[in-house]
């Protein structure tokens, strides 16, 4: 039996500004289906290739491809109906409209002219639009709050509707740009099962995030950036024996047992 192709690829990606480099040669795949997070120490370079991939910048050399075809040409908004969605680190919500009419903002990706842009915003009455958003709404559990304005609601269902917005564009692949961000941890164990629950419905996830705890319940594969460059592309389960990992996020390990003596010289 042929193997299934990788959803999204990134072959050989490069990525300079003003002479820095800050990209470097980043090759990876996420298959199908799967759940899989992009981690790294601060200024690794995650959110550069989330930049990247979902076409807020144009690498400097290499290939992105979705579902074999390469897109790095391709606009952002383009990208959108080419099955990718985006939500972002810092939530975008519009704090005045209620949740059903964020959730329908979403849909302006999908729309293909004017009077069509103006209808999802129920500008001339109730539409399919509408009552699109609210089934969506229905179906991940927040039909209760489809009335309320966003400037309301707590932060972690605020970020749930963030998502939400961004299903309704029908992707295929959902990055996440540190989903967790801000969230307790009541919020963040919420917010994973919510996720679990969109994966189940065969949507595949991209997702870059510090909380490892988050990572290694709701991803099954891991890329490890370091300094712009791959250190690591495996299993979750197996990424905290990995000896460049470790070195990334503690340092040689020489050096930290011997700050470690210098800490506590009487240890054994």
């Amino acid at each position: 039996m042929t193997a299934q192709p990788p959803l999204l690829s990134l072959r050989n990606i490069s990525k300079s500004f003003g002479g820095l480099s800050v990209i470097s040669d980043v090759s990876f795949d996420v298959a199908t289906g799967k759940r899989m997070a992009l981690i790294g120490p601060n200024g690794a370079g995650k959110t550069t290739v989330f930049n990247l991939v979902s076409g807020f910048y144009q690498p400097d050399k290499g290939e992105i491809l979705l579902q074999g075809n390469a897109i790095q040409l391709v606009p952002s908004r383009r990208r959108i109906g080419l099955g990718m969605a985006r939500s972002f680190q810092n939530i975008r919500l519009m704090p005045h409209l209620s949740v059903v009419e964020n959730v329908m903002l979403g849909q302006q990706a999908r729309a293909g002219g004017v009077i069509e842009m103006l209808t999802p915003l129920s500008f001339f009455g109730r539409s399919h639009w509408r009552d699109e958003a609210e089934s969506l709404l229905r179906d991940m559990g927040l039909q209760t709050y489809r009335g309320e304005v966003v400037a309301s609601l707590p932060y972690g269902i605020r970020k749930k509707i963030e998502v939400v917005r961004a299903l309704v564009a029908r992707p295929k692949l959902l990055l996440l740009d540190e989903p967790a961000a801000g969230l307790n941890a009541a919020e963040t164990e919420s917010l994973t099962s919510f996720l679990e629950h969109i994966s189940g419905t065969g949507v595949t996830l991209l997702v870059v995030e510090h909380d490892m705890g988050m990572v290694r319940r709701l991803c099954d594969h891991v890329v490890v950036l370091n300094f712009g460059r791959k250190i690591y592309d495996g299993l979750t389960a197996d990424v905290q024996n990995d000896s460049l990992v470790l070195e990334a996020y503690l340092g040689p390990r020489d050096k930290a047992a011997s700050t470690a003596r210098e800490a506590n010289p009487h240890a054994a």
